[in-house]
Parts: C-alpha cells; structure tokens; sequence
C-alpha cells in the first residue's frame, strides 16, 4: 500500500514537471501571424469550446458519481434493477446532436472559405513563387524575378503569396504554420496554396510528411520583409550571386539525394524549369494545363463567367502537346 502510494506522488510530480516545460513551448498554430492561420486558429477554438460542451460535463458527472456511490456512502438510495430514463436520453442524444450539426455547419462553410488554391482578397498584387520538394530540400523559384533559392523564401508583409508546389521524389507536405494551411507536394501534379503574412519576421517551414532518411532536415525559414522595397532590394541583391541554374542538368546535379543542405541562392534558372520538372511524370501535363489554367484566377475578372472564352484553353492544350511531343521525342520515345 506504502509503495502504492509513494508510485502514485512519483507519477504525479512527473506529470507535472512535463507541463511546466511544455508550458514554455510555443505552439505555432495558435501563434499565427497571417490572414488564414488566424482563421484556422479561430476555427479550431471555436470547434473545441463546441466539443467541451460534451467533455465537460461528462468529466464532472464522472467525478460526481464516483464519489456519491462509493463504497463507503451507504445514505444513498440502491436501484440495482434502474435502467431507463426519458429525460436522460433526451438529453444524451439531444444535446450532441445539436453539437454535431453547429459543427458539420461550420466545417462546411471553412471548408469552403479556407479552400488552399482560393486567391487571397488584397489591395497588393498577389507574388507567385514555385515550390519543389527535393530529397531532402526545398527548392524555391520566383519565375517574375528569375532567381531561386534552396531552404529559404521570402516575401514582403501584407502581400498575398500563392505557392505553386510539386514534387520531384515521393508525396510530401508542405507547411509554414504560423502563416496558414498545409499542402500536399506530389510528383507530376500541382497544387496551389495562398498565404500572406501580417508581421515582418522569419517564420518556421518544413515538410510534415515523412519522405526519407533525411526527412527530419527538410525545414526552412520563410522571410515576411518589412515592405515592397525591402524585398525588391532582395531580389537585386540574389541577382549577384555567384550560382546559377544553366539548364535542366544542373538542376539534375542539385537533386540529387542530400542531406542537411545550407540555404543556397540562385541569380538565374530556366524559365521553364518548374514545368520540365512536372512534364517528367504521368499526367504531369494535364496538371500543369490546370495550373495554366488557373494562373488568371489572381487577377480581377471584369467579365463575369459568361464572358470567358474557351480559345486561350484550346491554345495551351496544343502548346503542351507540342512540348510533349519534343520532350518524348528527345528521349527517343
């Protein structure tokens, strides 16, 4: 009974000790410092203060009811053949209904309004930036401003972002927490997600997929700049580095596998090297048709839907076929 009880305070004060350090711990989800991870921040309060609404009281009546029939309470009245209560069930079944449906109400219209590849609503021009999971890096392509850049990325504050993510290895997820949703990276296909951020600072990216030996390497630092001006001087002061991306072979050489890989700046690449290295997979071409496809989606639309004209599609699908067909040919097939 004695070591029983001396276990117990052991335990106690080990639980304890756990929650004072993690009490030190930022968690970055409910640190955010953009539009939409403010949005996912209040989203997950809001579907959690739901659920406590169950939780809670539960955890109370469990107390309750422990301690009024214990063992020892012998006042209480005993009804060994109770069974049924309409009130009760009502309740039971009632209340969480209720709870479900509030929930399924907001996760459908979250769903809907946090939708990744939806353009952010800014006075700002949106900046488009390519993202590549390599093993086991990332590689970063501004294709407006001709640089890249490997396991960093910047971009000035309040200035919507829309990432273009692929992969040229295996599914992997890309994720800067404080700034917002997740996203699949995904050989041959590509997905869009749109971040902005409200303060200046570097905030923590990495991949939250588990891809490899060097999984644990793949983090990098994203740049909110101050301003405009600060990122366009940036921008000028990459296009003195001394590396360069010359081709699709050089590209080839800093895929290869690599581990812990230092942040590394690129004064030019290809213009059409985010596309090579989507074009290399099965339906690579149909997903850069859609990425095509959408690319407008940033811009204003003064027209209405009924005004678009389906010519400037029919036009990027011969144009991809024509490159496929090169790219095929090259490789004898």
């Amino acid at each position: 009974m004695e070591a029983s009880r001396y276990k117990s305070i052991i335990q106690g004060t080990g639980l304890l000790l756990v929650t004072l350090m993690l009490s030190g711990c930022k968690f970055a989800l409910l640190d955010p410092k953009g539009e939409v991870g403010v949005q996912v921040k209040e989203l997950i309060i809001t579907a959690l203060l739901l659920m406590l609404i169950v939780v809670i009281p539960v955890i109370l009546m469990t107390i309750y009811f422990a301690y009024k029939y214990r063992a020892g309470n012998t006042d209480e009245e005993y009804a060994p053949e109770w069974s049924h209560s309409t009130k009760i069930e009502l309740v039971v079944w009632i209340i969480p209904i209720i709870i479900i449906a509030v929930l399924a109400t907001i996760t459908w219209r979250s769903t809907h309004h946090l939708e990744p590849s939806n353009p952010l609503v800014s006075e700002n021009e949106t900046l488009t930036i390519e993202v590549v999971s390599l093993d086991w890096k990332w590689l970063f392509i501004y294709p407006d401003q001709d640089v890249a850049t490997i396991n960093y990325v910047a971009f000035p504050k309040d200035v919507p972002v829309k990432f273009v993510i692929t992969s040229d290895n295996i599914m992997n997820s890309f994720f800067i927490p404080r700034l917002g949703s997740q996203l699949y990276a995904m050989p041959g296909m590509v997905t869009r997600l749109h971040l902005v951020a409200n303060e200046a600072g570097d905030y923590r990216g990495f991949a939250a997929s588990f891809s490899g030996d060097g999984f644990s390497h793949m983090k990098f630092t994203a740049t909110a700049m101050p301003d405009q001006q600060s990122f366009d001087a940036w921008i000028e002061n990459l296009k003195s580095a001394p590396e360069v991306i010359k081709d699709f072979a050089d590209y080839r050489e800093l895929a290869k596998p690599s581990i812990d890989v230092p942040v590394t700046y690129y004064s030019h690449v290809p213009d059409d090297l985010f596309h090579s290295i989507v074009m290399q997979y099965p339906g690579g071409m149909m997903s850069d048709m859609m990425n095509k496809g959408t690319e407008g989606d940033d811009k204003p639309n003064h027209h209405g839907h009924d005004h678009q004209s389906n010519q400037p599609m029919k036009h990027e699908m011969n144009h991809s076929d024509e490159e496929a067909g090169h790219h095929m040919a090259a490789h004898g097939e």
